[in-house]
């Protein structure tokens, strides 16, 4: 009944701003799921610009306690009244998200290990046939983790390495859960969204699902079969980041495929809606209001740079400027292309277990180009640094970020690279507690003095793999001794740390800061044990 009622409304509002991007398979999906801001329209963008909640994502993520039809008919006939609240109506019509890990506490006396350990079931999610009526939520059919605090819901990228503590946890039944759920998406609507949202499902984010299932081979042991279990999906992943690439001409791109100057193929980071994202909906009006660039072409960029995870950073900005500069489409990653490298290789090893002789050798030799790519297009000679290309000028791009240690992490670096690289994080990046994000001060949070562990995790990894273990290790006891002492003064784990004042707290960016959190257990949990048995 619910999505009987839901194709209605779709006829009276309009169509579907935010359409999922289809893989080249052509495989069928559902139709798209209406958003909130197409549910409720007129009340969404009141409530959001009107900052009935400070956090607008908590709007999304709240559910109606009556039909959409009939709250709306009721906004439309109250909201010219004399001494109409909004708030109030809102308050009557609708009940905002709880903050599950609010109520949380932790033993701080028992220790860290103790407390990366419930953290686990804190976290944890049961499985949903359905959603709430009318909820943004997407069900998931196996249980999963959600990062914690605001964010409710599973993220994708955010998953892998919440999931690399899982490993070392040895809760392989939930690894496998949430690979399923990963797989399941992908199934249900040809991609991996952002997260299990309805206003998520415009895009994607970093493509970790090929190292979920390797972490997953790796889990189960001698005789898995989790490569060959879920080569369909990698199949549709990898068609969707790379959909459109055969008709595209050198220097030129169209959704997320790049056909470089030279005719290679790379990709880049991709929303298929030209709106203001609707759990950030107030920030993006605002921020296009100073933009020069056409409003369509600003929110492509700033979703683009939500895809990316780094939302957001100077990585994305014009040199020395600000948001209203933002440029993320005109950028090939070098961190996306050297996850799609991975991608590519597990599809070779899918391909050789399941005895298919024809994929395999295929899958390798696309390896092997896009390898030829990365280090042809983002390796900066001038700087000895791995960066991100930039299309429209032909050239590497100017900001040097941690981006540059993915080409460490997944081996595409020569090791005469590697040396420079590591070098240069040393002398630029390296801070007290940790690898500084940039090495810029401007306020946002992929921004210095911040750090996040992932991309702390993938610099240990990369430059271990070069034998640069003497850095490696200093930034693994960097970190590792920040999160352990900020948990002892607090009883928390935070999503993201100042690493040049460490008795100073992280911030920038459009929320407060989070703790739970989902990515950083799972790393330091992965981090001591390495630790402890070298």
């Amino acid at each position: 009944m619910r999505y009987l009622f839901l194709a209605g409304l779709l006829l009276a509002v309009g169509p579907v701003v935010a359409q999922p991007g289809r893989p080249a398979s052509g495989s069928k999906l559902p139709a798209s799921l209406p958003t909130p801001r197409q549910l409720y329209p007129g009340l969404f963008e009141a409530v959001q610009l009107g900052k009935v909640y400070a956090d607008n994502k908590t709007f999304v993520d709240a559910l109606p306690k009556a039909p959409p039809a009939e709250i709306l008919a009721a906004y439309q006939q109250q909201r010219t009244q004399p001494g109409f609240d909004l708030p109030a109506f809102v308050g009557k019509y609708f009940t905002p998200p709880a903050v599950p890990t609010d109520a949380y506490r932790s033993n701080v006396k028992a220790g860290i290990r103790a407390h990366l350990d419930t953290l686990w079931t804190v976290l944890r999610r049961p499985a949903q046939a359905e959603a709430g009526q009318y909820s943004s939520l997407l069900p998931l059919p196996h249980p999963y983790l959600v990062p914690g605090g605001r964010f409710r819901e599973v993220y994708y990228w955010d998953s892998y390495f919440t999931m690399l503590g899982l490993r070392e946890a040895g809760r392989t039944q939930l690894l496998r859960d949430m690979v399923a759920n990963f797989g399941y998406l992908i199934d249900h609507y040809g991609h991996i969204p952002n997260g299990n949202r309805t206003y998520y499902l415009s895009r994607s984010q970093p493509p970790f699902f090929a190292l979920m299932v390797q972490l997953l081979a790796q889990a189960e042991g001698t005789g898995s079969q989790a490569l060959v279990t879920y080569r369909p999906q990698l199949q549709k992943e990898y068609d969707y980041w790379t959909a459109g690439a055969a008709a595209l001409k050198p220097g030129a791109a169209a959704g997320r495929a790049v056909r470089m100057p030279g005719g290679e193929t790379l990709s880049r980071y991709w929303d298929e809606s030209d709106q203001p994202r609707e759990e950030s909906y107030r920030e993006d009006v605002e921020a296009a209001a100073k933009t020069t660039q056409p409003k369509a072409e600003f929110y492509h960029n700033v979703r683009a740079a939500a895809a990316s995870g780094w939302d957001f950073s100077t990585r994305w900005f014009g040199p020395g400027q600000g948001l209203e500069s933002i440029r993320t489409t005109s950028l090939v990653p070098v961190d996306l292309n050297c996850l799609l490298l991975t991608l590519e290789q597990t599809l070779a090893r899918a391909a050789r277990q399941a005895g298919d002789s024809a994929a395999a050798p295929r899958f390798r030799r696309l390896a092997g180009q896009r390898t030829a790519a990365i280090r042809r297009y983002c390796w900066d000679a001038r700087t000895g640094f791995y960066v991100d290309y930039d299309l429209p000028k032909r050239q590497p791009a100017a900001a040097r970020t941690l981006a540059a240690v993915f080409p460490l992490a997944f081996g595409v670096a020569t090791p005469a690279q590697a040396s420079q690289v590591a070098q240069r994080l040393q002398a630029e990046f390296l801070r007290p507690g940790g690898l500084l994000t940039t090495t810029n001060h401007s306020g946002q949070q992929w921004d210095a003095p911040n750090a996040w562990a992932p991309l702390e995790y993938l610099a240990v990894t990369g430059l271990r793999r070069y034998q640069q273990r003497a850095l490696a290790d200093t930034i693994a006891h960097r970190w590792t001794a920040l999160n352990v002492r900020v948990f002892t003064q607090t009883g928390k784990l935070l999503e993201k740390y100042n690493v040049e004042k460490t008795d100073l707290l992280a911030g920038g960016g459009e929320y407060p800061l989070q703790d739970g959190f989902g990515w950083t257990n799972g790393v330091l949990l992965k981090l001591l044990n390495e630790d402890k048995k070298r």
